[in-house]
């Protein structure tokens, strides 16, 4: 059977205009085997969220200004590209989060949920993994928790470490530490539980955010991976997610 192919563009002028030559030239359909996503990788997100747990994967090809989990344009022999593409399976973080009014929310993450503080107040967060202290009190702009997919976008800016998918692992990365001054994180293993508790909540208020979705002024926020949910990535053969982090590493 020929091979189902829906396309779906950003709102940029060059991802639109690429839609309708693909559409044209390779039909699109509504009910497709598999999605391609044009645009930055803010876009691809989009899509992986949409089709969480649908089995329908997602190749991506780069018609924005970031395009690490993207495969390079192209427009000819987009269907053996897709054939021979390697798959890689991401699971999602919940987040759950109560504000200071006691309101709770939910959301799913699938680079990373960071808490960010809102004025010019440092935050104030105590850190516990699997309900356990670990950290009684850090002074910083904030923190977050990657996914190895995520590991190469803010927390790399934040100085966290570089994930390979098969590590099966969680990077808890600080946002301009003060104090303890010399805390530059933890990996962790992807079965552990974090929980932040904002401290002064009222003189230093936070945000919480997984991926887009942001709570303000929270009091809680709850952290895990999400097992039960998944989305699929494809990327050319040969350029699949663990090289791309193996080129990101020797990277000067």
């Amino acid at each position: 059977m020929p091979l189902k192919l829906a396309f779906k563009a950003s709102e940029r002028p060059e991802a639109q205009q690429a839609c309708e030559r693909l559409k044209t030239r390779y039909g699109s359909s509504d009910s497709p085997d598999v999605v391609v996503a044009l645009g930055g990788d803010g876009f691809l997100l989009e899509c992986l969220h949409e089709h969480l747990n649908d089995s329908v994967p997602i190749f991506g090809m780069n018609r924005g200004s970031v395009g690490f989990l993207l495969n390079e344009y192209g427009e000819d022999d987009l269907v053996q590209r897709i054939h021979a593409a390697e798959r890689t399976l991401i699971h999602p973080l919940r987040m759950r989060a109560t504000n200071r009014d006691g309101e709770s929310f939910e959301a799913l993450a699938l680079n990373e949920v960071s808490l960010l503080r809102q004025t010019h107040q440092s935050a104030k967060l105590k850190i516990y993994v699997d309900d356990k202290v670990r950290l009684e009190e850090l002074i910083c702009d904030g923190c977050m928790l990657a996914t190895p997919a995520g590991s190469t976008a803010y927390n790399l800016s934040a100085h966290g470490p570089i994930l390979p998918l098969t590590a099966q692992a969680l990077a808890l990365t600080p946002i301009s530490a003060f104090r303890p001054r010399r805390w530059r994180g933890a990996v962790l293993p992807h079965t552990k539980r974090v929980r932040f508790e904002v401290l002064e909540g009222d003189k230093r208020p936070v945000s919480a955010s997984a991926d887009t979705f942001e709570v303000r002024h929270v009091r809680d926020v709850q952290i895990e991976e999400c097992r039960d949910m998944s989305a699929t990535i494809l990327f050319d053969a040969g350029k699949g997610f663990d090289e791309r982090v193996l080129a990101e590493m020797f990277t000067a």
